[in-house]
């Protein structure tokens, strides 16, 4: 037997807030991971800065192969520091960051996915939380350690910037 230790739960499920403890499709994982990785960086935490946004949104529409937006988040009191591309399950993701003036960050995470559904769920780790659903054959992750609540309101903004639906959620 494979002793997973302090995995467990996240390999089984044990944080997910999702319908029926239903594991989460690995890109939401994958947001969550590339949230803890980027997000403390304070020299290079985006590889296209939003002064060139621009050059930033066409870059990673042409990688992803679909027409890409950022979402303005100024009416949270964040804005934009820019974006990167990062590998996904089956393609190219997008990473957009974004920062409050106490220099707090949210993540929007982007990626083709191969299934279709509406789902809106929550994932929690730590002090983490990312909020993700599919529209599109597109799966979004909002991802930050704000207050559920907030961070779902965003969540809900963006998709509807996003051209989703939030309204069809569960």
């Amino acid at each position: 037997a494979l002793a997973l230790g302090p995995l467990a739960p996240r390999l089984t499920g044990g944080a997910w807030n999702g319908l029926g403890g239903n594991q989460p499709p690995s890109f939401a994982e994958r947001a969550d991971v590339a949230y803890a990785v980027y997000t403390p960086e304070r020299r290079h935490p985006v590889e296209v800065a939003a002064n060139e946004e621009e050059h930033l949104i066409s870059w990673l529409s042409k990688r992803l192969n679909r027409p890409l937006s950022v979402p303005s988040l100024q009416e949270y009191g964040y804005s934009l520091v820019g974006g990167r591309l990062l590998p996904g399950e089956a393609g190219p993701a997008a990473q957009f960051m974004y920062e409050n003036a106490s220099g707090a960050r949210l993540t929007l995470y982007i990626t083709g996915i191969s299934r279709d559904e509406t789902a809106f769920r929550l994932f929690r780790d730590g002090n983490r939380r990312t909020f993700y659903w599919i529209s599109d054959r597109m799966g979004y992750a909002l991802s930050g350690p704000i207050a559920e609540g907030k961070l779902r309101s965003i969540a809900i903004d963006v998709c509807s910037a996003l051209g989703g639906k939030p309204e069809d959620w569960q």
